[in-house]
């Protein structure tokens, strides 16, 4: 791959009008940026934040206008045109314009991929395609939820992730009876330690939630249309008024694919947020990028948020590249969990109790470093964590195990 410098003068357009893409706009207005901007969305609202979505929104806690970033006339004072409902067809690097599926063109200096990433769907032949069946990543997937999530409905959900177990603790506030099944030998399996998924675990059967783990899907079985049952892996048949599928998410890369970018289940982009084409960007959920050795995709608010920021900077000229310093939360029920660091590749890992009654922390290890700490309702053990693996120091795993150490001199 070849990485080169971008020309910092003229149009930007942004395809995708998501948390990067946002950021990306309003941190060049901030540097004091004054190019031509446009940014492109699919969707026909303005770019809002997608967290609350599946948690306070769905409740009926947060009015949509709230999750805005900003309302319509910030576009206007800021000098930066959104086009909504406007997906992009095809990119022509060597005109350097992006085609829109009304078959207009819009030319471009520089271009920014802001794609982010389609939730996987259940195939049509196991009856994916029934009503009642949903997904659980934008403004239209929350509002079909919420006329749908009612007291007593059954509600079947499918993956033991984040994205599932948030659904679950969501349904289960709103008086929903709800199972949830996981394929694999437990839930989070992909994404945090053992002890950290017992613990979740534990808290959502104490909610009600049925969890049967080891277990997939057959297919579903409908009526009339919609899903009414669903045939598990071993055999039981269980009846489900609605599905939510939480199965993990596609990067949106196939515009990059078409347009002979490199391409590796997501956009491949350097310390730059530079493609294989110097006058393209990507960031996000879309991105593929280098971290400690690795690519990998960081599927974050935060991520998206900071690498279109480092990716601001080096439009408005600036050198620094982007080192990301990853961190992540789940909010289910009343508890938090807060991710500092990522734990790819670790192989062992200690478990320190915290302070209040149901807290505790899990410290990742890799080769005896200290790569990444999961914190449940414990901020003291998130906020010494982070500040750790922002200055690099080393930790003694000895020494977290000890429940008496207290964690600020780590630090000193």
């Amino acid at each position: 791959m070849v990485f080169g410098m971008t020309d910092v003068t003229g149009r930007l357009v942004i395809v995708g009008a998501g948390q990067a893409a946002f950021a990306l706009a309003a941190k060049l207005r901030l540097l004091k940026d004054t190019r031509a901007i446009t940014i492109l969305g699919a969707e026909p609202v303005l770019p809002y934040q997608r967290p609350p979505l599946s948690k306070k929104y769905l409740l009926g806690e947060m009015t949509f206008d709230r999750l805005l970033y900003r309302p319509e006339d910030w576009y206007d004072e800021n000098d930066v045109e959104i086009r909504l409902s406007t997906p992009v067809e095809a990119i022509d690097r060597e005109n350097k314009t992006v085609r829109l599926f009304d078959g207009s063109d819009i030319a471009y200096q520089a271009l920014a991929l802001a794609t982010g990433a389609t939730p996987r769907r259940l195939p049509s032949a196991i009856g994916g395609d029934l009503g009642g069946v949903s997904t659980v990543r934008d403004k239209a997937d929350a509002d079909r939820l919420a006329s749908e999530m009612k007291p007593g409905r059954r509600l079947l959900i499918v993956g033991g992730g984040y994205i599932g177990l948030e659904a679950a603790a969501v349904a289960r506030k709103l008086g929903l009876k709800v199972t949830l099944i996981e394929m694999a030998d437990r839930i989070l399996a992909r994404v945090a330690a053992r002890e950290t998924a017992d613990a979740i675990r534990a808290i959502h059967l104490a909610e009600g939630v049925r969890i049967h783990e080891k277990t997939g899907l057959t297919k579903l079985i409908g009526d009339e249309g919609r899903v009414k049952a669903a045939e598990l892996s071993d055999g039981r048949v269980i009846d489900a008024d609605m599905v939510i599928v939480g199965i993990g998410v596609t990067p949106n890369d196939r515009l990059a694919a078409d347009a002979g970018l490199e391409v590796q289940n997501g956009i491949v982009v350097d310390a730059y947020g530079r493609t294989s084409d110097p006058a393209i960007h990507a960031m996000g959920d879309c991105a593929v990028q280098g971290w400690n050795g690795q690519q990998v995709r960081l599927e974050s608010v935060q991520n998206a948020v900071d690498q279109a920021e480092a990716v601001a900077a080096i439009l408005a000229g600036g050198s620094e590249p982007y080192r990301p310093k990853p961190w992540f939360w789940s909010d289910q029920y009343d508890v938090k969990l807060q991710i500092a660091g990522f734990n790819l590749g670790y192989d062992e890992t200690v478990v320190r109790p915290g302070a209040r009654e149901g807290s505790l922390s899990v410290w990742y290890f890799r080769e005896g470093d200290f790569i990444a700490v999961d914190a449940i309702n414990d901020a003291k053990a998130y906020v010494s964590g982070k500040k750790l693996l922002e200055i690099g120091k080393p930790v003694d795993r000895l020494a977290i195990a000890d429940p008496n150490l207290d964690l600020k001199s780590l630090l000193a």
